[in-house]
This record gives structure tokens, C-alpha cells and sequence, in this order.
């Protein structure tokens, strides 16, 4: 089958994945083990914000390049401009050796996009922010020309694919849900609600939500223990806890991004999203899930939020069905190897 005929000729992957925000590890903890059946998979990570373990054995760790938020939720171009080492980004990416690998799949990571454009490695783009750059994907009329080039410029790929909340091109996906996210029973937990805002200060979702007569389930970047404001509990990021007040919540309040937005709807839970400000992958995944019936905001709302905890608005949300299929067809598609790939066949 095709697992054994790839594993026959040592076909070595990387797979390069960021760890700025927890998206990216989730879907890599689906990603890895598929990939890991296929042939020798080393693994690049870059980035440090991030909360979510992981369980695999990381060959290249990166600092790479971060985008800085302030506290009010809008993104900072000078902090983002002054707090990441650039010469260090840039003596990574001479450094990694991208030719030794027969394909390198890249979901967002800038060290190994990079790398691959200026020596000639063979990277595709599986991500998320890929599908962004679709003609066919929702887009704001007004965007900002920065932030429309940090998403080109990024992690440059020829080659894209992507994962969206629809699948808008015949390259584009719907989401990956975790397995831990699967294996959830939900429950639905009246009045109760989790909240997931990084890019806001703990101490201003509380102003705003302790006006709301419902129990608020904060969790904090800001914290590393559990405390209380009146019917807000605001605690230190932990999965196992998150995972279980999400199983049992009425719904979420987050920001827009892709994969937790993706399984609260996949759990048909409520759903409300608020885009970072001048980060456009959100501002473009605000419009998409505005179109499929989700309500967004711009800013912590204290009328509209109340509302919104009393409606009844539920949205079905189509997901990936054969991971495994993809990913062996897009190696099969795109693998550059000594072995003719043209001999294999999907089984």
C-alpha cells in the first residue's frame, strides 16, 4: 500500500509548524502522527506564545518571528518591530540545511518558508492563513496595506493549501478537529460561559463581563493561579481544564480565530467572536463567520454580550472527514525524491 512503498524509500519530511498562538499545535497534534506513517518526519517549531504541550520530539526550535499585542487587543507594530531578534531570524533560516528533505510541509512558519525560498527547498503551505490569500475567501473591503503584507510575506510558499471554515477552492479544507476535542461528550451547562481573550488585560474583560448576570470561565495568559471577581473566574491556561469547561459551557467568547472558533461550533455551543485589531487573518475570519451566522463584535460590548448570552443562535459547521487522505495525497502530488514518485499510487 502506499504507507509501505513510502516507507521503503526513507522519505524524510519536515514538518514546521509555529507556536504562536495554540491553533497550530493543535492541528499538529493531528498532523504529526499521520505523518509519521508515511515516512521519517523531523520536526521545526518557531515562536513562544503558545500554552498547549507537545507530545513529539521537536528537532529545530526557533525563536522565529512573533507578532506583540498590547492589552487594549490591537496588534503592535513597534513592539512586534523592537522585541524580535532579526538577525537571529535570518542566521536560522541560512542555516537550515531544506535541500535534505524530500518535502517540507509548512503550516505558517516563517524560518523554514523562508529558507526554502532563498535555497530552494520543497515547501508547501498547509495552513490556515494560506487559504487567506484564495481569491475565493471572504475578505474585508478595507484592509491594512501592513498587515496585507505580513500575510504574503510571512512564510512565502509557491505552493498553498489550506483549511477553512468553508471550502471555498478545490486547494482549501474544512477544519481539522482534534481528537481530544472529538472524544468530548458535550454538555450544555446554562449560564455558564468560557472565555478565551488574550489580547485583552485580565482586569478589563472583568469590568466588562462581571455586568453580565452569567458565570464567566476566564482563561489567562496573565495568571498562574485560579482567582475570583464576582461571577468571573479567571484561570491559568491548562488543557485539561479548558477542554472540560468547554465540554460543559453554554458557549465561548473568543477572539476570531480559526481552530478554537471551529470547535465550539463543531461542539454546537454559542458562539461569539471579537477580531484583534489590525491582525488580519482575524478580520478575514470575522467576515467568514459573520456570513455562516456568527455574531462578531469589535470591541467588549456589555449590552450586546448580554444579549448575545440569552439568543438562541447555533451554527452547523462542516469538518474534515479523511485527514489522512489529504495528507497522502498532497506528498504524493508534490514530493521531490530520488525514487520516482510517479510510481506511487494511492492504495
Amino acid at each position: 500500500n502506499f504507507t509501505q512503498r513510502v516507507n521503503l524509500y526513507s522519505m524524510k519530511i519536515l514538518y514546521a509548524f509555529q507556536k504562536t498562538g495554540n491553533g497550530h499545535i493543535a492541528r499538529a497534534q493531528e498532523i504529526i502522527p499521520i505523518l509519521q506513517k508515511i515516512g521519517t518526519v523531523d520536526l521545526l517549531t518557531s515562536g513562544n506564545q503558545s500554552q498547549l504541550d507537545i507530545p513529539f520530539k521537536i528537532n529545530y526550535n526557533f525563536n522565529g518571528i512573533s507578532l506583540v499585542y498590547n492589552k487594549k487587543g490591537k496588534v503592535s507594530y513597534l513592539k512586534t518591530l523592537l522585541q524580535n531578534n532579526y538577525w537571529k531570524f535570518f542566521k536560522n533560516v541560512f542555516q537550515l540545511h531544506v535541500n535534505s528533505y524530500d518535502i517540507i510541509i509548512n503550516d505558517f512558519e516563517p524560518v523554514s518558508a523562508w529558507a526554502s525560498k532563498l535555497k530552494g527547498g520543497n515547501c508547501i503551505s498547509l495552513s490556515h492563513q494560506a487559504s487567506l490569500l484564495f481569491e475565493n475567501t471572504p475578505k474585508p473591503k478595507k484592509t491594512d496595506l501592513i498587515s496585507r503584507l505580513i500575510l504574503k510575506l510571512y512564510a512565502p510558499c509557491k505552493i498553498k493549501y489550506g483549511f477553512h471554515f468553508k471550502s471555498y477552492h478545490p486547494n482549501l479544507f474544512p477544519p481539522v478537529i482534534r481528537g481530544k476535542i472529538k472524544q468530548l461528550k458535550p454538555q450544555s451547562s446554562e449560564g455558564n460561559f468560557v472565555v478565551y481573550l488574550p489580547a485583552f488585560s485580565d482586569e478589563k474583560i472583568i469590568k466588562t463581563l462581571s455586568k453580565i448576570p452569567v458565570n464567566w470561565h476566564i482563561f489567562s495568559r496573565y495568571t498562574s493561579t485560579e482567582f475570583y471577581v464576582n461571577n468571573c473566574s479567571v484561570n491559568p491556561i491548562n488543557e485539561e481544564d479548558f477542554l472540560f469547561k468547554l465540554n460543559h459551557c453554554e458557549g465561548v467568547l473568543c477572539h476570531a480565530g480559526f481552530e478554537l472558533p471551529a470547535e465550539t461550533l463543531y461542539l454546537n455551543k454559542k458562539l461569539l467572536v471579537i477580531p484583534i485589531k489590525k491582525q488580519l487573518e482575524q478580520e478575514y475570519n470575522a467576515l467568514a463567520l459573520k456570513k455562516l451566522g456568527v455574531l462578531t463584535l469589535e470591541k467588549l460590548d456589555t449590552n450586546l454580550i448580554d444579549l448575545w448570552t440569552r439568543s438562541q443562535i447555533l451554527i452547523d459547521l462542516e469538518v474534515a472527514k479523511d485527514l489522512e487522505e489529504i495528507l497522502k495525497s498532497l506528498i504524493e502530488k508534490h514530493c521531490i525524491s530520488t525514487t520516482p514518485m510517479q510510481n506511487y499510487q494511492l492504495a
